[in-house]
């Protein structure tokens, strides 16, 4: 009945408003008589009830100016009672006046009891209408919400607007706001929690503190990570401010608030050193950190900024968004998106002469362990082949800064990808010492959160689907950073680098990713399943560490390390080979790799001083195909052209 009622056109609902009100007036006119004279109601005289005629439908048209009528009932507050009092008592005033000329009896506190007894009536109609409607969406999630700041208040409104969510109270760490009753609602202390989630059968708690540092939001989690309810979070306050977001936009607990810390504001003489007013070139511009890179780099208005992606959908994802950004912000940046592979030199070279390129950012690379394990020339190719001819280019277009994002995982490698970015780290060492043309550095850094084949989307993915959670040992740890802070500390290193230099990032503490695991699991409302507790909601899966997979990261080969102006980018003083040395060993790999010698490549790998300590064997699939299938053809170079034979192809001039 009441859906019924809630689904009928608005014009009948304000005509039963009005009728409503005409009764409920009819009743507090005669009840003020009532409670005035007792037995001796006047209800024969019909001047009386000309009076009340006249009344009705004079105080009907207050409440219409007073915009009574245009409040939707089921939405209403206590400030109803502000407008009805308001109408009541012009009401009064002209009881009192039809009285006077039209010669009626009326006691005086009839007026002040008619007064009363409208608001009473009239008010808790409507508050007892909006807690009948409320009541009868119990199907709406109770909820908690965790700030009574502004962001809180505007969140309940939201949410009493919709239908998914009920807010039932307000938990604040302020102590002047316990016991405070805010737009209806409590109020309480966060030691409360427990008892409000067992009083209420709270499902979920938002966090409504988009103001709050990272630390104090990380403190918040980990106060609420015990608690049997899934946790929301609203989005930042500068996502809100620019109207990037809405107030009831409510996502998952991001993991840079879990594990991260407050980053650091940029140091702008370092920010805007090789870039602003530069022509400026990203090489992987549409991944992960290639893509956030050139956000960063926009903003700081080069005169030209050109995306070099071999995916055509990835190059058309930058920039299109960085289009979009151009045109919102009013930066006037030129974007030249074009499709190439760092593995074409001459595509790379003639794209750096042609547009002049000053500051080069190379995050072309294949960094998935595992997939490079298994395709080991193509790592090999990508990573320090890549890198060669993207050095060689830019020596010969005389780009100014070069700077290459490398990885912890190039420290000690147990992996061909981790050795091969070491290889890459390397060439540019020696290419800087070998030349003085174009200024070199590299950014070594961990796991960035969010990025393609990062652990916390894969869980947050495993978490939708039931689980299990994946984790292949249950000691590993890796570094964590978010790439927004990643990407703008290695734009602050490129600047500081003299030529040669290796910078590695601060990444903080590292993380157990099986606790992560755990955490996440809990903060999404879940319990864990386990032997202990078979009745768990979702259980963590140990697989087994993966082809060239590691424990646990470094960011450091040596212990010589120091500080530089920005207190999160360290340079460390590493091992390198003379130019010569290192291009005859360049040569030798790349035979190799034009054979498909699996054997020979691995050979190299080990023989050069990066550290590389395999942990598997050979894990290439076609290698390992071509040795297990008996009849496979064996493969044969076909226009072997050595690359150090070919003009074109020679990596730089001693």
């Amino acid at each position: 009945m009441l859906t019924s009622f809630l689904a009928i056109p608005r014009v009948y609902k304000r005509g039963i408003s009005v009728c409503a009100d005409l009764l409920l007036l009819t009743l507090a006119f005669w009840g003020g008589y009532w409670v005035r004279l007792d037995a001796n109601i006047p209800l024969q005289s019909v001047l009386h009830w000309q009076m009340l005629a006249l009344l009705l439908p004079i105080t009907i048209i207050i409440f219409m100016r007073l915009g009574l009528y245009r409040a939707v009932l089921r939405y209403v507050g206590f400030k109803v009672l502000w407008t009805v009092s308001l109408g009541v008592l012009f009401s009064s005033m002209s009881l009192v006046m039809l009285a006077f000329f039209m010669g009626v009896s009326l006691p005086r506190t009839v007026s002040v009891i008619y007064f009363s007894f409208a608001v009473l009536l009239i008010g808790s109609v409507r508050l007892f209408f909006r807690a009948l409607v409320s009541r009868g969406k119990l199907q709406r999630v109770s909820v908690l919400i965790y700030g009574a700041g502004s962001s809180g208040r505007q969140l309940q409104l939201a949410l009493n607007q919709g239908q998914e969510y009920f807010p039932v109270a307000f938990v604040d760490d302020d102590p002047v706001l316990a016991k405070a009753v805010i737009q209806g609602v409590n109020v309480y202390s966060p030691d409360m929690i427990e008892e409000l989630i067992a009083r209420f059968d709270i499902k979920k708690i938002l966090l409504a503190i988009p103001s709050a540092s990272r630390g104090a939001r990380q403190a918040v989690i980990n106060r609420l990570e015990q608690c049997p309810c899934e946790v929301l979070s609203i989005p930042g306050m500068a996502d809100l401010v620019e109207g990037h977001a809405h107030i009831d936009e409510l996502k998952e607990v991001s993991i840079e608030d879990l594990l991260g810390r407050d980053s650091v504001a940029p140091i702008p003489d370092l920010i805007n050193a090789n870039i602003s007013g530069k022509r400026v070139m990203v090489t992987g511009a549409g991944g992960s950190i290639g893509s956030e890179l050139c956000r960063q780099i926009i903003r700081c208005r080069p005169s030209q900024l050109v995306l070099f992606e071999l995916s055509e959908y990835g190059l058309y994802a930058i920039d299109k968004e960085l289009n979009e950004i151009n045109l919102h912000e009013h930066l006037q940046v030129e974007l030249v998106p074009l499709l190439g592979s760092v593995q074409r030199q001459h595509r790379l070279q003639a794209v750096m002469s042609t547009f002049q390129i000053q500051t080069v950012y190379h995050a072309a690379a294949y960094k998935h362990v595992p997939l490079v394990e298994y395709n080991v020339v193509e790592g090999v190719r990508n990573n320090v082949f890549g890198t060669l001819y993207c050095a060689q280019a830019a020596i010969r277009a005389k780009v100014e800064t070069f700077v290459l994002i490398s990885t912890d995982k190039a420290v000690r490698p147990t992996n061909t990808m981790g050795t091969t970015k070491r290889l890459a780290e390397l060439v540019l060492q020696a290419l800087a010492a070998a030349q003085s043309q174009t200024r070199f550095c590299m950014v070594r850094f961990g796991n960035v959160l969010g990025s393609s084949g990062s652990v916390v989307p894969l869980f947050r993915k495993q978490i939708r689907d039931g689980g299990p959670l994946t984790v292949t040992h249950p000691d590993i740890i890796r570094y964590f950073m978010t790439i927004p802070e990643a990407s703008q500390l290695v734009i602050q290193a490129g600047a500081m680098g003299l030529g040669g230099d290796v910078f590695v990032l601060d990444m903080g503490e590292p993380v157990k990713i099986i606790d992560l695991a755990y955490r996440m699991i809990r903060l999404s409302g879940l319990k864990l399943k386990s032997d202990i507790y078979p009745g768990g909601d979702i259980e963590v899966k140990i697989t087994g560490l993966r082809p060239g997979e590691k424990l646990f990261e470094e960011l450091l080969i040596g212990e010589q390390v120091e500080g530089t102006a920005h207190p999160r980018i360290m340079k460390a003083s590493e091992l390198m080979l003379p130019w010569p040395q290192l291009r005859t060993f360049l040569a030798e790999l790349d035979s190799a790799c034009f054979r498909f010698d699996h054997e020979q490549i691995r050979s190299l790998l080990l023989s050069m001083p990066t550290g590389f300590n395999p942990t598997d064997g050979i894990c290439d699939l076609v290698w390992q195909a071509k040795n297990t299938l008996p009849h496979m053809p064996h493969f044969t170079a076909v226009d072997d052209i050595d690359f150090l034979n070919s003009e074109s192809h020679q990596p730089v001039h001693s």
